[in-house]
């Protein structure tokens, strides 16, 4: 559902014709993020807060500040989700 409603608020966007623009699906900011590969003792904090830097919306070009949004909603999901996933494999 996020990833639908993402690809309806960038439907008019418009890239320079120099520019890639940074990918808004799960699977390439998975690979970012280093979800990828099962994660053990990550410090998902970390993760987090680098893939903010980088990434922020208030960090990145006016153009890009909607997608820029959109892939920190994702990458906080991704994040959550893999921090759950740490805990309940901790608990077994």
């Amino acid at each position: 559902a996020l990833l639908d409603q993402a690809k309806l608020a960038l439907a008019g966007e418009q890239a320079r014709p120099e520019e890639k623009l940074p990918p808004i699906d799960p699977e390439a900011i998975a690979v970012e993020l280093g979800l990828d590969h099962p994660v053990k003792g990550a410090d998902f904090g970390r993760m987090r807060r680098s893939f903010a830097f980088a990434n922020h919306p208030d960090r990145v070009a006016p153009h890009l500040r909607q997608r820029a949004m959109i892939r920190m909603q994702v990458a906080n999901m991704l994040i959550d989700e893999a921090k759950r996933r740490a805990l309940a494999g901790a608990r077994r």
